[in-house]
């Protein structure tokens, strides 16, 4: 998916850029276009850590060159402040399944941003001819996170442990 725009934001490639400008300072501006994109310092909020192997990992050429395939920032496409991140989490396994994850920074939650751009990423991954089944993880207390994938259509298939998030509900959406 190239830049797409929704009614209230600018949903963009994750890119090179993005992640070194991040890995080298807290809080950066881009420009992309006429639009100075502001990257405020709580951005990306828990995937930080995983910057380093994602540049690492990038293709030197193609049509996703410098791009993190299946990611996204999100942008308020009025402000250009970047609100939070999305994508996919590895390229579709044996069965089709691809596994989302979205976070929004704390400033922009409540805001329907995050079922938005969500919308619009189960639309891009069902485009794609591997994918059969969209996943995604909440924890047991995230509610709002709940809500969102409720909206979109996907359904509880269970539930799991992690060390990092502890309990967790899991999450379904067929094409």
């Amino acid at each position: 998916m190239t830049s797409v725009r929704t009614a209230r934001l600018l949903l963009l490639p994750l890119s090179r850029d993005m992640l070194q400008e991040r890995l080298r300072h807290d809080e950066f501006t881009l420009r992309h276009g006429e639009l100075e994109l502001r990257f405020p310092t709580d951005w990306p909020g828990d995937p930080l850590p995983i910057f380093p192997a994602l540049l690492h990992g990038l293709s030197e050429e193609g049509p996703e060159e410098g791009e993190v395939l299946g990611s996204f920032v999100l942008v308020q496409a009025a402000t250009g402040l970047v609100v939070g991140m999305m994508g996919s989490k590895d390229p579709p396994n044996g069965a089709g399944e691809v596994e989302i994850g979205y976070g929004l920074i704390p400033a922009a939650w409540g805001q329907g941003y995050a079922t938005e751009a969500v919308a619009e990423l189960v639309r891009h991954l069902h485009t794609w001819p591997d994918v059969r089944t969209l996943t995604a993880e909440t924890s047991v207390t995230n509610l709002a996170s709940e809500r969102v994938l409720q909206k979109l259509g996907f359904r509880r298939t269970g539930s799991s442990w992690s060390e990092e998030d502890g309990d967790l509900h899991t999450w379904a959406h067929q094409r």
